[in-house]
């Protein structure tokens, strides 16, 4: 797949202004894992062009908290706060019934990261693969009605440079038969979610959803509370407003009008590349995580699991 543009912001490019001066009133938008770091800059910025955010947690006291912050930082009332627990499958169909009226943006980006030891999630499945990618296929999944009706609806995943580090291991996903590298885990997750909006596009672009992944850059939030902290070197760090800059141009930028099952990075689309770079902070997708064979496969599987 080639490159079809370029955007004019860059890694430096912040959330809000890569849609400044976009009008969202009436739009509709849910984030999950909105409680803290990206998530909340991610909702912030898209409350303050007037759409309507539901702040999708595990924990609603505290995104409570959040929620009215948000409300008197951008002058927007319409933040809300729904519990939604995506390593929980009847958390997830409790919310996607509880969902009434179009959608508009549905942005998946709350997630876990290489917990040490193995740990097992929904329908026993190894814990970052059900986490990052099962819940995130089943809300996207009961949302679909939502998102069809939404009159040009985009869906955003939030993946990482860490798809680098594992295709899915369509063989041996929960690691039963191979030792459990955490690392390889996350990795494995995150090119699990990218195949999600590849294949979300191809089965849904005629309903008139665009769908498409990402990766943030990296940000130190609590998302690093297993590795002892953000190791990446200074110069290639990004703020929570840089690192929310992606997302949220996936979400709501004209310029991506119609482009989707695309992966991009520092607000650009990400070049493919045919080994993991050995320098940080340069860009790249590996073919597996576009390739259409591998997301028709993995779609078929998950709805085995969560139906």
């Amino acid at each position: 797949m080639s490159k079809i543009f370029a955007t004019p912001f860059n890694r430096a490019s912040t959330a809000s202004e890569v849609i400044e001066g976009v009008d969202l009133s009436g739009r509709r938008a849910i984030v999950t894992g909105a409680n803290s770091g990206i998530g909340v800059e991610t909702a912030r910025a898209l409350a303050a062009r007037g759409a309507e955010v539901t702040l999708a947690v595990r924990r609603p006291e505290a995104g409570e908290q959040v929620a009215a912050d948000l409300r008197k930082a951008t002058g927007n009332d319409a933040v809300h706060v729904a519990r939604l627990d995506v390593a929980d499958l009847d958390s997830v169909r409790a919310f996607t019934a509880a969902w009434q009226g179009p959608l508009h943006i549905l942005i998946n980006n709350a997630g876990i990261m290489m917990p040490p030891e193995l740990e097992r999630g929904i329908a026993g499945h190894e814990q970052q693969f059900a986490t990052n990618y099962l819940g995130h296929f089943a809300l996207t999944l009961g949302l679909h009605r939502a998102l069809a009706d939404g009159d040009g609806a985009r869906l955003v995943s939030v993946s990482s440079a860490g798809h680098l580090y594992s295709p899915v291991v369509f063989d041996d996903i929960d690691f039963r038969f191979r030792p459990y590298d955490a690392l390889a885990a996350y990795g494995q997750s995150k090119t699990a979610e990218v195949l999600l909006a590849v294949e979300a596009q191809r089965r849904w672009s005629g309903d008139g959803i665009t769908a498409n992944a990402l990766h943030p850059g990296a940000v130190a939030t609590d998302l690093q509370r297993h590795t002892g902290g953000l190791r990446t070197p200074e110069p290639y760090r990004k703020t929570v407003e840089q690192g929310a800059a992606t997302t949220v141009f996936l979400a709501a930028s004209p310029l991506v009008e119609g482009v989707g099952g695309r992966y991009f990075e520092d607000v650009d689309e990400a070049p493919l590349v045919h080994a993991r770079p050995t320098e940080p902070g340069v860009p790249g997708v590996a073919p597996y995580a576009l390739d259409p064979e591998n997301a028709e496969r993995l779609w078929k599987l998950a709805s085995d699991i969560v139906r």
